[in-house]
């Protein structure tokens, strides 16, 4: 009899044990965000971090089209950032967020930029038909939205054709920078708050009209199969309150209009 009251007890201090360590876990959510926003999303997951005690933010930073490709094949996300409406567009027409949590948070400049000590003579878009321009780093436009945003803006000069030649297509906005930052390119088209993170490297010679390509907004929302909605929704709701905004603004962010 004393055998089995003592393994009913062992067994019961174990259940409550693990319970225990199981409900004491920290908890994590997963962001998936443009990687346009590492620089600024970084500090505001060290804030989150600090407030919410035990929830720790995990990043994967990337091509927006292709963190949703990531999220579509079934990724374990919480949070989707994009660089681009067109992505979020597209992960709302497949039903990969929840219903009512997309939000507009932020706003971006495409810039054409050049090696810093490279002592070119551009000034404007048009210079990049010169035959001195051999080499033209930007996104691939079919999954990076700054490669996108970059082939309008070259549609608006009317000069597809002329340079098609020279493109160097990379797999994100930061390739771009990085090519450019080493001189390994002439030139690279980004966004003006990759330019500002990189100022020592490379150097901005014109910010493309905003008539020249569709408006650089970034919307947010929480992933449909999130494991985590309450920790989610937080983390959406710093990135968009006036702390985040501050933050945002920091690294070169504009207020959405």
């Amino acid at each position: 009899m004393f055998r089995k009251i003592l393994l009913v007890l062992i067994t019961v201090t174990a259940f409550v044990s693990s319970s225990l360590a199981f409900a004491q876990q920290p908890k994590e959510i997963t962001v998936s965000a443009a990687i346009s926003l590492k620089n600024a999303f970084e500090e505001i997951g060290k804030i989150y971090e600090a407030k919410n005690g035990g929830t720790k933010v995990v990043f994967n930073f990337g091509a927006s089209g292709d963190l949703m490709r990531q999220i579509e094949g079934g990724a374990p996300v919480d949070v989707f950032a994009s660089a681009a409406q067109k992505d979020m567009d597209d992960a709302e027409k497949k039903g990969l967020i929840a219903v009512g949590s997309r939000l507009n948070f932020a706003a971006n400049s495409v810039v054409l930029i050049v090696p810093l000590k490279s002592g070119t003579a551009m000034k404007s878009f048009e210079d990049l038909k010169s035959g001195s321009i051999k080499k033209i780093a930007v996104g691939n436009p079919k999954t990076v939205p700054a490669g996108r945003y970059a082939e309008e803006v070259l549609k608006y000069y009317k000069m597809p054709d002329e340079i098609k030649d020279k493109l160097i297509f990379t797999e994100n906005v930061r390739q771009a920078l990085d090519y450019v930052s080493r001189d390994e390119v002439d030139a690279g088209i980004v966004y003006s708050t990759d330019a500002i993170a990189r100022s020592k490297e490379v150097a901005v010679v014109a910010t493309a009209p905003e008539a020249s390509h569709k408006p650089v907004v970034y919307p947010i929302a929480m992933v449909k199969t999130a494991k985590n909605s309450e920790q989610a929704n937080a983390f959406i709701a710093l990135v968009t309150s006036a702390e985040g905004k501050r933050i945002l603004g920091r690294y070169g962010f504009k207020a959405v209009k």
